[in-house]
């Protein structure tokens, strides 16, 4: 299934499990920028948008609603994902509306929640800085994550390799992970090798030599 496909099938399920205002607000909210956060940065990291809702009520101290762009939330935690765009989120806000937003976040904070925010600038011209920093933001919960996949059996240390390669964008070279561990680089490479092994990182060859390691498709579904 493509991106296309799997937004249209999103929005329909959301849409459908949705009356009244909220249902309106989803209609209303969800628009080209949205989408475009999804397809532009989402997808390419995860490949899926599934525990992803769209235009999702919270409700502040006061109990007031107020509604996220998106949530994210898989077992492992609690994801507010936020497209801002300067017209409606930076020139146009007064001291009050300023204030409020601070105060919101920080509640949320309170309450268990990750708040990350995205330019709509970045997410039209740079998604690849977005995809850094959701990598950076949601690749540690993925490996606390005791979901019962093989990566939880991972030692600490092998752990610690893949969140360095989740923090690097997805990929680490033997000399990353040698300065990482205060390590020679021949060890970083025989622990690299071990992880391939397993199944979870892949060689990166540049003519006959292996310049860099990737996380595998198999990794990545794991840790989901």
């Amino acid at each position: 299934m493509d991106f296309n496909q799997a937004h249209q099938a999103f929005m329909e399920k959301h849409l459908a499990g949705r009356t009244g205002e909220r249902r309106g607000r989803l209609q209303r909210g969800h628009q080209y920028a949205e989408k475009l956060l999804l397809q532009n940065v989402w997808w390419p990291v995860f490949g899926t948008l599934e525990h992803m809702h769209p235009e999702y009520e919270v409700y502040d101290w006061n109990r007031k609603s107020q509604f996220l762009d998106f949530a994210f939330l898989p077992p492992y935690g609690r994801f507010g994902i936020e497209c801002d765009g300067f017209q409606s989120h930076v020139k146009d806000m007064d001291r009050e509306k300023f204030n409020y937003a601070l105060n919101r976040d920080t509640f949320l904070t309170g309450m268990g929640w990750k708040m990350l925010h995205f330019s709509f600038d970045d997410i039209q011209y740079r998604p690849e800085v977005c995809r850094m920093l959701l990598n950076l933001a949601v690749g540690p919960y993925l490996l606390r994550n005791p979901s019962g996949s093989s990566v939880g059996s991972a030692s600490p240390v092998e752990k610690e390799l893949l969140r360095l390669a989740w923090h690097l964008g997805g990929s680490v070279r033997p000399r990353d992970v040698a300065k990482h561990e205060s390590v020679s680089f021949r060890t970083a490479r025989n622990r690299l090798n071990r992880l391939v092994d397993k199944g979870w990182l892949r060689p990166v060859a540049s003519g006959t030599y292996t310049c860099r390691y990737e996380l595998t498709d198999q990794a990545a579904e794991g840790l989901a």
